[in-house]
């Protein structure tokens, strides 16, 4: 089973050598700890899978291998780190890999032990065990560092006795809190912490990514670059799961607008009624949706994304967005469609009644 700080098919961040993408993060954090203002809790934000874990578990190794900075001594400071990196065979890196070094506490969701399912949120007893953690690791008065992947996800218990640690923060302990949606955190939380923004990766950034991870996406890369909007892990996601051929499939149904070619839509939504298929039928509302999206800018812009996802997509897009008021058009229905798809998937309605009735609808916007 995939850990819940993983995403499936990908290696473990804590397992991942390199970050790209994400120089000047690093450079903030090297500058903190080398001019000794190297606060005790972290903010790591940014869009989800973009690479906030793994600048998180390099900042981990990084901050027990290195012992703090000195004042000149008899023979001067040693020079300062240029780099987060670490030697895979330094004794640290070798513990983190084995999942055995005692320094480092990694706070995600956990197995509910009455049902043995993994809890949706992080509970107040996953933040109460590093109170263990901080006494039983005091006393050979090295650094200690604690990752909450994702802070997000703590429920409110949790999360106010995670601010107790904050307000009142162990000796030489540092947090690392990684968010992908920093404003529903409490306030008092994100103030007390400083922040590592981590912007999306750009094409280039996210082919070394896919290299370093062992993934061949052979011609899909442009595609799934500006499908996934530079997140490497949602990327993944779409590799895994055929996104870039289903989209290709959607707007060349929507490319036949407004006639509608109702046995294709058909084929795709009851591909979306397979029982067991429920991850792929989020997948295609989410497409949908960007499809849309991509229609409104379109429309907004005068002129379509300067990448095409799929084959045909510019001259799609242009055709049914060829003004402002039409991009308007498309902006209500994705609003619209999105709510229904949202309260049918909540309901359990009919998956396949659901995509046809977006369908139709959008056949109704591109007639208009």
């Amino acid at each position: 089973m995939t850990a819940p700080d993983q995403i499936e098919g990908a290696p473990h961040p804590r397992d991942t050598a390199r970050l790209f993408g994400h120089d000047h993060a690093e450079q903030a954090f090297l500058e903190a700890h080398n001019t000794g203002r190297l606060h005790h809790a972290w903010l790591l934000t940014g869009p989800r899978g973009v690479g906030k874990a793994t600048l998180a578990w390099r900042i981990a190794r990084f901050l027990l291998a290195t012992p703090p900075p000195q004042d000149d001594g008899l023979f001067g400071a040693p020079p300062p780190p240029e780099t987060l990196q670490i030697d895979p065979e330094h004794p640290v890196a070798r513990r983190i890999a084995a999942r055995a070094e005692p320094g480092l506490k990694a706070i995600t969701r956990t197995p509910n032990p009455t049902t043995d399912r993994m809890r949706d949120q992080i509970v107040v007893d996953d933040i109460r065990a590093l109170a263990g953690f901080f006494q039983l690791s005091a006393t050979d008065g090295g650094r200690r560092v604690v990752i909450v992947d994702a802070a997000d996800e703590m429920n409110t218990s949790a999360a106010n006795a995670l601010l107790k640690m904050l307000e009142e923060p162990p000796d030489r302990a540092i947090l690392l809190l990684i968010s992908h949606r920093p404003s529903g955190l409490l306030p008092t939380i994100r103030s007390r912490c400083r922040t590592l923004r981590l912007g999306t990766l750009t094409p280039d950034d996210m082919a070394r990514a896919f290299t370093q991870a062992d993934i061949d996406v052979g011609h899909d890369a442009e595609a799934l670059a500006e499908l996934s909007g530079g997140s490497i892990g949602a990327a993944l996601r779409l590799s895994l799961l055929g996104g870039v051929k289903t989209y290709a499939e959607l707007i060349a149904l929507i490319g036949s607008l407004p006639r509608f070619d109702r046995g294709a839509a058909v084929k795709l939504a009851e591909a979306a009624a397979v029982r067991g298929a429920e991850t792929k039928r989020d997948l295609l509302f989410e497409l949908i949706d960007l499809a849309l999206s991509r229609l409104a800018r379109t429309g907004a812009t005068g002129h379509p994304p300067a990448i095409a996802a799929a084959p045909g997509e510019a001259d799609i897009l242009h055709r049914l967005a060829p003004d402002q008021a039409a991009g308007r058009a498309w902006a209500r229905i994705a609003q619209e469609t999105g709510a229904r798809a949202q309260h049918g998937r909540a309901v359990n309605l009919d998956p396949a009644a659901l995509v046809l009735d977006t369908l139709i609808k959008m056949s109704h916007t591109a007639e208009a």
